[in-house]
């Protein structure tokens, strides 16, 4: 049998690889060092999981669409932009992963997104494989109709590759339900079918499914208090920072201030507010989702309480949980170290990969509970997941068999992460079990359906 140090420089003559054959693509190499770093005891431990070429092919895309945006501003004059979608990995089910539309958006962030994926829709235990894809249209500023013409656009390509059976997109950072639905109006014309279950995160009105909006945050909020029931606490009475101020952190703070915890950040990227009484969840979404303003507004509506800081880091604010919410890399080891001075007590990652790996193991030194986004933000996915159900069935759930069947899943997650981490002498280890739980279930997959 092959032992873990032996196994170990495999796998890191294959993180070498992976950067070699995908250069300047700096997420993704993060993205697969995360993982790959964890594997050693598995891969030592089943040694059908050394076969040559199953990791090879669980870090290579099984396809990569890459494509022209042309679209037509207010003004007349004619943009472009370029598409993305990345079908990492299928044998668990159909890709399913959302779309993000955002400047920063590039093929290494897709590849990471969608990597982080497999994993993640892997630990929901339900059928679905991962991929992810999105643009770098920047929708901020721009008109509905703006957005109408480059949705348009942007699915007339996307969506040869798309379908229910094959790979079923949803929203992401910049893609909420008004792209989602001129994306879903633009594949039923081009198409002529209704098919309702290509794309989730739709309209509670034709096809989209209760609590699908909230999943995210709901779900993440709900690991964090498994952790820390772990730990023999509850969320009655903890201080939580929040950053990010979209969909995620939204519904992050809704659920936290249900279970009796008090929120009391938001962020954007001017700045964050602090909130002394607890962000008032009415007042932040009238400027975040109806007028779409930035989060200063807040501060000055809300009164004595609150304060904005602007440019500031919302990792300042002590607190006993931290739930990063807004995007890749915000939370560094800098931010982490304050953290634990501040005397947190738990970090769950409402964002994908928001934290660096210095901060990760700087927290899990420190005794800190640390939730990783592939297992604390699977809610979203999972809820999309019964949307599909919903879909083929044509019928609709209530809002609470939804929401029970969200508890269920992510107190399914937390205690599968929990045992294989304690079944690979790494007790407490969330990132450990994730990656060892999902690479189990996708690497089972692959194995048995052959070279593929």
């Amino acid at each position: 049998m092959t032992t873990r140090s032996e196994t170990q420089t495999t796998l890191d003559h294959l993180l070498t690889e992976i950067e070699h054959r995908n250069p300047a693509q700096p997420e993704f190499h993060q993205a697969a060092h995360e993982v790959l770093e964890t594997l050693a005891p598995v891969v030592a431990a089943r040694p059908e999981y050394a076969e040559p070429g199953l990791i090879e092919r669980l870090v290579e895309p099984e396809r990569q669409v890459i494509f022209r945006v042309p679209w037509q501003d207010d003004q007349g004059r004619v943009r472009v932009n370029r598409g993305f979608r990345v079908e990492f990995n299928s044998a668990l089910g159909p890709y399913k992963g959302g779309l993000r539309f955002h400047p920063s958006v590039n093929l290494g962030v897709i590849k990471f997104l969608g990597f982080e994926q497999i994993f993640k829709n892997a630990l929901t235990g339900l059928g679905i494989g991962g991929g992810k894809g999105g643009s770098d249209f920047d929708p901020h500023g721009r008109s509905d109709a703006e957005v109408m013409r480059f949705c348009q656009s942007f699915m007339t390509e996307l969506y040869r590759h798309i379908g229910e059976h094959t790979d079923v997109p949803a929203g992401d950072i910049g893609v909420g339900g008004r792209e989602i639905g001129y994306l879903f109006g633009q594949y039923r014309r081009i198409t002529n079918r209704w098919e309702s279950g290509v794309l989730t995160g739709k309209g509670q009105g034709w096809g989209g499914s209760l609590i699908r909006p909230e999943a995210t945050g709901y779900g993440n909020v709900l690991f964090a208090a498994a952790m820390l029931r772990e730990r023999g606490e509850d969320l009655e009475g903890q201080t939580a920072v929040v950053s990010g101020s979209g969909n995620v952190a939204i519904y992050t703070i809704e659920k936290l201030t249900a279970l009796g915890a008090n929120a009391v950040t938001c962020s954007d990227s001017s700045g964050y507010v602090v909130d002394e009484k607890g962000i008032d969840l009415d007042l932040l979404k009238q400027i975040k989702e109806v007028e779409r303003g930035r989060v200063d507004a807040y501060a000055e509506r809300r009164g004595a309480s609150a304060r904005f800081v602007p440019g500031g880091r919302v990792w300042e604010v002590p607190a006993d949980l931290a739930l990063p919410s807004a995007t890749q890399n915000e939370l560094d080891e800098n931010d982490a170290a304050t953290l634990i001075r501040n005397g947190v007590k738990a970090v769950s990652e409402g964002a994908n990969m928001p934290t660096t790996p210095e901060a990760v193991h700087l927290l899990q030194q420190a005794g800190v509970a640390f939730g990783p986004g592939k297992a604390a933000n699977a809610g979203g996915v999972a809820v999309s997941a019964l949307e599909m159900a919903q879909n083929h069935a044509r019928t609709s759930w209530t809002a609470a068999r939804v929401e029970e069947e969200l508890a269920d899943i992510m107190t399914s997650i937390h205690t599968t992460c929990h045992e294989t981490a304690e079944r690979y002498d790494a007790p407490g280890d969330y990132v450990t079990g994730a990656n060892i739980a999902g690479f189990e279930r996708v690497a089972d997959a692959m194995l048995a359906q052959g070279v593929i």
